[in-house]
């Protein structure tokens, strides 16, 4: 974790700071951390690690987020429906309404 301190703060305020944050949001990593003295405050500013996304669909009746799992049936019944979007892409969109 990269912690900026600006003005003078003891060892025990910047711990009281990190507790306080991470007591806040459970499970979240903080990876930088700006602490300001301001006068009898201290102002902490943080950002955390970003959480991992994976993308889920539902894909003929089922919610999945790849299709590995899927038998030979199901994959070809992916494979012969119908998808419902008219634009291949951004472009076809905006000539169509000129």
């Amino acid at each position: 974790m990269e912690i900026k301190v600006i003005g003078n703060i003891t060892e025990e305020e910047k711990e009281k700071c990190i507790r306080e944050i991470k007591a806040k949001n459970p499970g979240k990593e903080i990876t930088s951390l700006e602490i300001e003295a301001n006068g009898e405050y201290l102002d902490c500013h943080y950002h955390f690690r970003e959480a991992d996304f994976e993308r889920i669909r539902r894909i003929t009746g089922y919610l999945v987020g790849t299709l590995d799992r899927f038998n030979n049936a199901k994959k070809a019944e992916v494979n012969d429906r119908v998808k419902h979007n008219r634009y291949s892409d951004a472009s076809q969109l905006v000539s169509d309404h000129e």
